[in-house]
């Protein structure tokens, strides 16, 4: 009875948060789609005369303090900071999941020498890495998201070593050996099911971590590079009127924790989803 309860429980949360993900996922398409069709000003274009307005019909929003649309480079700079991060997380998910995969079956050397190099990146937290890299590779928003990259793989890398090596040792990846069943065809059918539901759990509430990392790197001027529209660098540029202006830091701050707390309901969300039919299973 009381797994049974449970169960309920864990189904009704489920369903609430899906209903709001799905919810949030409407707006967040309505507000590309006006994004895309219907804004009628250039977040890049300055115009002195019109600086620091307050809220208008022509500026629902404001003005910056070059005469910019608020509205105009908040949601351009959602897109520049939700693309990178969804670009940096794939190509974090592209280098992580084959070196999971290969070091995990394989074993032996190879095994080792993908998971000291991952040690040397762990010794370090992924800001202090990031932070460093970017130093070193030069202020961009390229060289950013290779830092990010050279970061997060190795969390990937070893969530799936973990859950091949545990399923390597299970006597139907045995049959299917004994069977002559080709190493790419095990991998393939047998051990890439097993992982996606922990990868998509671990991506969805790394996204959240990516978001926060490019805007704080990009406010401390190693991210994208003014005039781009990007949330990191409107907190920057509005720093220095926080006290006459405190909603030009306001906007782009609120964004990005709405959007860190969707990507955190929807990692909730699969994980909870996934435990459930674990608990079913079992």
């Amino acid at each position: 009875m009381k797994l049974l309860y449970a169960l309920a429980q864990k189904k009704q949360k489920g369903k609430w948060q899906l209903n709001l993900l799905k919810l949030l996922l409407v707006v967040i398409v309505l507000v590309c789609l006006y994004t895309f069709l219907y804004l009628q000003h250039d977040a890049t274009l300055t115009n002195l005369g019109e600086r620091l307005q307050d809220s208008s019909w022509e500026h629902p929003l404001g003005t910056d303090h070059l005469g910019r649309d608020v509205l105009t480079r908040l949601l351009l700079g959602g897109q520049q900071t939700i693309g990178y991060s969804l670009f940096a997380l794939l190509a974090a998910l592209l280098v992580g999941i084959p070196i999971g995969l290969i070091s995990g079956y394989k074993g032996g050397v190879v095994d080792r020498i993908f998971m000291r190099i991952a040690d040397g990146f762990l010794a370090f937290p992924d800001t202090i890495v990031a932070i460093v890299l970017s130093g070193l590779l030069g202020p961009g928003i390229g060289n950013l998201m290779l830092a990010i990259v050279l970061v997060k793989w190795v969390n990937y890398a070893r969530l799936v070593r973990s859950t091949v090596m545990i399923e390597s040792k299970k006597d139907y990846i045995l049959a299917a050996r004994t069977n002559g069943l080709s190493s790419f065809s095990i991998i393939k059918k047998h051990m890439i099911p097993h992982i996606v539901g922990n990868v998509l759990v671990m991506a969805s509430l790394d996204l959240g971590k990516i978001i926060l990392l490019i805007s704080s790197l990009s406010y401390i001027g190693l991210g994208a590079q003014p005039p781009v529209p990007e949330w990191g660098t409107m907190l920057n540029d509005s720093k220095s009127h926080f006290q006459s202006h405190p909603e030009l830091m306001i906007y782009p701050g609120l964004a990005i924790v709405l959007v860190v707390l969707i990507t955190n309901m929807l990692g909730d969300y699969w994980r909870d989803r996934f435990d459930v039919k674990k608990e079913m299973q079992g």
